[in-house]
């Protein structure tokens, strides 16, 4: 296994990496950076946002530069302030025992004149996006003659938005130059040429495949109609009560629209597009990376650069119309090995370029029913629940007041406190979904159900359905949790119907005869150390088993309250004496990537 010392860089970067607790480099590292530090090579990297491009170029740039020298020698270009602070931020982290290095962030939105100060009194390193940097050209404030090496980061990302003409006039002017290092998550034809105008013989090496999206990224999608795309959007938000994501519309009147209604409606939500000033588009990336806001509402142009850690979830509200646009919004989540889900609302008649994209980036979409209102609530209901459970029980103010608490409730049953704290809580939600309609294009559903005939697939009423206790936040996907219950139980796929993955819970569709065998093998295995908890989703079918139990629909799951008497059930605490010890899944220690 490699290690960064392997890799050749000078003792003063292992010394920050090794600070900050990094040891494995990511692929696009193992293979750019010793090439990277031969000092004459032009190069192209092709890799996926998220995959550690900022440290492949980052770290072989801070070993080149001479610190006896303050004058420019290495620049970088970003499409977008936010990305240009990011890197800025990211080198001063690795240039942590290079006290002499000094690097200067220039960018549009600012004030000019403190970055020219900075400029005057000697940098090594410039971040720069394209027209602020030509503006300092302009001004004399900057010499790019003295340059060796320069960077395009996010190459695509500045082609696709108009600075074609601007890379031009820079590049011309770094006439001293010895690198050119260009790195890209896609490319299209005009990186490719720019790559051979300014290149000679560069070397080239690709992470994963072009214009594809990273592999831990599941792809969902929805059809509906076009009358009904905003309603369908609501009961995707609503459906996971754990999202925290981006919007992606067409037109910044879409988002605004979006906005606007969801704000009204009472959500955690705010706009990012080209009308912004500045101020108000730092102000709104804040919120968004405090976490202040659940979701923000995005433009293309306006999300260009956009990196924020752990972001679940991608919506497109509309397709975009390039393949390229599509592999840069989903590469927004399933960052740092992470993963995340891209989601698209399709209308009926788009479903063919679904088939395209799957063709072109090599990846299945998955076509989901639109939750209905009882699915909606019923992951609100688990959240809640499961936000209860693992709320910590520090040591606080609070218990002083407990004593006059437990005298109030002294008289309740834990069933009635129960329904009370979910009349208090959810009576405004439960009621806008009660009579909710749904939403799904049912002659599609017919011919899917006519197809699954036709395969000789059974139907629902062929199936049982399971609870597990564990889903996406557990670190599941679909794919994933499949390979774990199939592994698990030694149960054939053909014998398993539909898996309904939620953020803290999973249905399983399972043959009867087959359903005690699950149940008997995944019961108390555990995920990074959490004891799995399975049952049947069927109240009725649990107490035939165990004379009661606690069905999810009613509010059970880890943690739930159970119900007093009964005989116990698969939500008893205590382990089964029939059972031996059993491995746990996802415990073994992964060496940490450097992102």
């Amino acid at each position: 296994m490699t290690s960064f010392s392997d890799l050749g860089l000078r003792q003063e970067l292992l010394s920050a990496i090794e600070d900050l607790g990094f040891t494995q480099p990511t692929p696009i590292q193992e293979q750019a950076i010793p090439i990277l530090l031969e000092a004459t090579t032009d190069f192209v990297g092709l890799a996926q946002t998220g995959t550690g491009k900022t440290a492949a170029f980052g770290l072989p740039l801070l070993h080149h530069v001479d610190t006896r020298r303050r004058e420019v020698q290495g620049l970088i270009l970003s499409p977008t302030r936010e990305l240009c602070l990011q890197i800025a931020t990211d080198l001063e982290r690795y240039a942590a025992h290079m006290p002499q290095l000094r690097i200067c962030a220039v960018y549009g939105g600012a004030n000019i004149q403190p970055q020219m100060r900075t400029l005057r009194d000697g940098v090594q390193i410039v971040v720069a996006t394209p027209g602020r940097l030509i503006d300092l050209i302009d001004r004399g404030a900057i010499k790019l003659d003295t340059v060796s090496f320069t960077v395009l980061d996010e190459a695509d990302e500045m082609l696709n938005m108009g600075f074609r003409d601007d890379l031009d006039y820079i590049l011309s002017n770094t006439t001293g130059k010895k690198s050119t290092w260009l790195f890209s998550a896609t490319m299209p034809n005009e990186v490719r040429r720019i790559a051979a105008q300014y290149m000679t013989e560069p070397a080239e090496i690709t992470v994963g495949k072009k214009n594809q999206t990273a592999a831990n990224i599941a792809h969902n999608y929805f059809v509906t109609t076009q009358a009904h795309r905003y309603e369908v959007l609501k009961r995707i938000v609503d459906s996971n009560p754990g999202m925290y994501g981006i919007i992606f519309t067409r037109t910044k009147m879409d988002a605004q629209d979006i906005t606007e209604k969801l704000i009204r409606e009472g959500y955690d939500i705010d706009a990012l597009h080209g009308d912004l000033s500045q101020q108000q588009r730092d102000k709104v990336m804040a919120r968004f990376r405090e976490k202040s806001l659940q979701l923000l509402i995005a433009t293309d142009v306006a999300a260009r650069g956009i990196d924020v850690d752990g972001i679940t979830h991608v919506i497109n509200y509309a397709l975009p119309d390039d393949i390229e646009v599509y592999t840069h919004r989903s590469g927004r989540t399933a960052r740092a090995g992470k993963s995340g889900i891209c989601i698209s609302i399709v209308h009926q008649k788009e479903q063919h370029r679904i088939r395209d994209l799957e063709r072109m980036l090599k990846v299945p979409f998955n076509k989901l029913p639109i939750p209905n209102g009882t699915e909606v609530c019923e992951n609100q209901f688990m959240h809640f629940i499961n936000k209860i459970v693992e709320s910590p029980l520090d040591h606080g103010e609070y218990e002083r007041y407990l004593p006059q608490v437990q005298e109030v409730l002294q008289e309740m049953s834990k069933e009635e406190l129960l329904q009370r704290v979910v009349a208090l809580e959810f009576s405004r939600f439960l009621a806008y979904y009660k009579n909710a309609p749904d939403l799904n294009l049912h002659d599609s559903r017919d011919r899917n159900k006519k197809q699954d005939r036709e395969r000789g697939a059974a139907s629902n009423d062929d199936f049982v359905r399971l609870f597990f206790n564990i889903g996406s936040k557990d670190g599941f996907y679909k794919a994933s949790f499949l390979q774990f219950a199939l592994d698990a139980s030694d149960i054939n796929k053909t014998e398993l119907g539909r898996i309904d993955l939620r953020e803290v819970y999973t249905h399983v569709e399972v043959n009867p005869a087959l359903a005690d065998q699950m149940i008997n093998a995944i019961h108390g295995l555990k995920v990074n150390g959490r004891k799995i908890r399975v049952e049947y989703a069927d109240r009725n079918m649990n107490k035939g088993r165990s004379g009661g139990g606690f069905s999810p629909r009613d509010g059970g799951g880890e943690g739930a309250p159970r119900r007093e008497g009964g005989g116990g059930g698969y939500f008893q605490n205590k382990e089964r004496s029939d059972r031996p010890e059993r491995p746990s899944y996802g415990d073994k220690k992964k060496s940490k990537k450097f992102y």
